[in-house]
């Protein structure tokens, strides 16, 4: 018995060795001697004796050879080879016939029809009560998505893990219900366990993906762009209106300073005969003084707006609710009302932001108009009241 053991072992091993594909990560010599060590525990176990003892050690080593053939029917494969190597070493039909019943009781499926039959499956299967269950798993996938061209997610994998363990897979003999079934029920317990985390972090990265898929929609949509260039050019359109107004502030102080000075110290002195010459100099100089003052206000003033509208306006888009002076004297709820009704039409939110990038460029260009205007006078003014001044005192001189 132990001499054709002994052979069966190393005929096997050299086969696998020698024309086992490195494809097969699980069903491989490893695998054969995981199964062998388990069926041995369940002899011992289940108290076989005899001829039935070494034949199911035998089918053992044999049930997976024939995948140096096929993967398709590699139990039947097994069956050949098996019978072929076995008559060579003399052992009878009848026993022969009984090995090959044995392995052919390991195909997938497979509903055993004695306690022989339940042994080996039981073997077969032995690595779900191991605890190192998951690193075989892995090693079966591996296999599967190279030979099968099968590939599953870590979720998949777990859900096809946790089916066979519920519905295609039960513990047949006393021994193994009685010393394996605590570990598979340990096994399955980790496998829900980490089904359960693998959805949540399914669910969060669906999420994230959705998000980001936003972002890059969001991204390649003009709407960024479109709210890029409202910001900047309305910003620019203010920053040219403080300049304008710092401008118009700047001329209208510095004409204030000189009417304060002209009426404080140049026309008090025209009551003086000897002065006379200086009085339409000075009423040149004044007037144009003047205007510049007026000017300066007329380009900082601002203009008054009746500061309220309709719901009709709004519903009929008439209305820029982004300008002040359109809804200073509104209520509170109906200004609300209306910020909501164009906040959910883009298109009238654009519209409003055009119109109201449209009329302060229309502000600048009245501001920056009268600004140039106040200039041009100050300019003239000063040229003309210099020479108004020249003349007289040279006019005075001459006589």
């Amino acid at each position: 018995m132990e001499n054709l053991l002994i052979e069966v072992e190393k005929y096997v091993s050299s086969l696998l060795r020698r024309d086992l594909s490195s494809d097969f990560m699980y069903h491989n010599l490893s695998h054969t001697r995981r199964v062998v060590k388990s069926i041995t525990e369940l002899i011992e176990g289940e108290n076989i004796k005899g001829n039935n003892a070494e034949d199911l050690q035998i089918a053992t080593w044999f049930h997976d050879i024939g995948y140096i053939k096929s993967i398709e029917n590699h139990e039947e494969h097994g069956v050949e080879i098996a019978a072929s190597f076995l008559k060579e070493q003399g052992l009878d039909d009848e026993r022969i016939d009984n090995i090959s019943s044995l392995i052919l009781a390991t195909k997938m499926g497979y509903e055993p029809q004695n306690l022989l039959e339940q042994i080996i499956r039981d073997a077969d299967c032995s690595h779900f009560a191991s605890k190192n269950y998951n690193d075989i798993s892995e090693l079966l996938r591996a296999e599967w998505e190279i030979t099968n061209n099968k590939s599953y997610s870590n979720k998949e994998w777990t859900e096809e893990n946790i089916s066979f363990f519920r519905k295609h897979h039960q513990f047949y003999t006393y021994f193994a219900i009685n010393n394996w079934q605590k570990g598979k029920d340990k096994n399955l317990a980790s496998l829900l366990k980490l089904l359960k985390k693998q959805k949540q972090e399914e669910k969060k990265n669906k999420k994230k993906d959705e998000e980001f898929a936003l972002k890059k929609h969001r991204a390649k949509t003009p709407e960024r762009g479109i709210e890029t260039m409202f910001r900047v050019t309305l910003r620019n359109h203010i920053t040219l209106s403080n300049i304008a107004d710092t401008k118009a502030n700047i001329l209208l102080s510095v004409n204030a300073i000189i009417m304060s000075l002209v009426l404080s110290n140049l026309i008090p002195k025209l009551d003086n005969p000897s002065n006379t010459h200086l009085i339409w100099p000075t009423i040149v100089f004044v007037f144009f003084t003047l205007v510049a003052m007026i000017l300066s206000v007329l380009a900082t003033r601002p203009n008054v707006t009746s500061g309220k509208f309709t719901k009709e306006d709004v519903k009929n888009k008439k209305v820029n609710l982004l300008f002040f002076g359109n809804f200073h004297k509104m209520k509170l709820e109906e200004f609300e009302w209306a910020m909501n009704e164009m906040m959910q039409d883009k298109d009238y939110l654009y519209s409003s932001m055009t119109k109201d990038l449209y009329f302060l460029g229309k502000v600048l260009d009245r501001k920056y108009k009268i600004l140039h205007l106040t200039y041009t006078v100050f300019i003239i003014g000063i040229i003309i009241s210099v020479l108004a001044f020249a003349f007289a005192f040279k006019s005075q001189t001459a006589s």
